[in-house]
């Protein structure tokens, strides 16, 4: 199963997607994952990433499709895989569709956290990694643009998956077991909630 989690930052999806990979066993491909891991490494996308990310800004397509084409076509991703990040334009998603289609791939499910944004943002500001740390990009200033971003960049593509009856929502808002619970039914591995 290829699932798509939707939601602004901070809306739980990384949090799901790993559930939902541990339970099922799908593979989790987070792009913000994937731009860390390339900040940290110090790549050359990385440090192009970094400062554009620090900014509350929204890396360019073209870094970010190339890297889901390449981590799509890993072996590990051949049962299933949840898609956390991405797509987060139209054009993205287009891109994702075509790129799938070639694969004989579909998406199965598009799932929306919906959120209340001024409790997102309390709940960002005041998250800490398992260390204590917090991310550069968790203040409350750099999480109101990035909401901004989201609602600009991303929420337009809302339609394109609900004009196709592919959108379903959860309420992001509720705890973390409520959500998972509500996904689990989603995707037919629960029972109603």
């Amino acid at each position: 199963m290829n699932i798509i989690l939707l939601g602004p930052p901070g809306a739980g999806k990384g949090t799901q997607a790993k559930r939902l990979e541990t339970l099922y066993g799908f593979k989790q491909i987070s792009t913000g994952d994937m731009l860390r891991a390339e900040v940290a490494a110090g790549s050359t996308i990385g440090n192009e990433a970094k400062a554009i990310m620090e900014k509350g800004q929204f890396v360019p397509d073209p870094i970010i499709i190339a890297m889901i084409e390449n981590r799509i076509a890993q072996t590990d991703c051949a049962r299933g895989f949840i898609l956390d990040g991405f797509p987060r334009t139209e054009s993205q998603a287009e891109a994702l569709d075509t790129m799938l289609s070639h694969r004989n791939l579909t998406i199965d499910a598009v799932i929306l956290l919906d959120v209340d944004e001024d409790e997102l943002v309390e709940r960002i500001a005041s998250r800490r990694g398992e260390d204590g740390s917090r991310r550069p990009d968790d203040n409350p200033d750099v999480v109101r643009a990035r909401l901004d971003v989201y609602r600009k960049q991303t929420a337009p593509i809302l339609p394109y998956y609900e004009k196709a009856g592919r959108l379903l929502h959860v309420d992001g808002m509720k705890d973390v077991e409520t959500v998972g619970r509500a996904l689990d039914v989603l995707i037919g591995g629960g029972q109603k909630v």
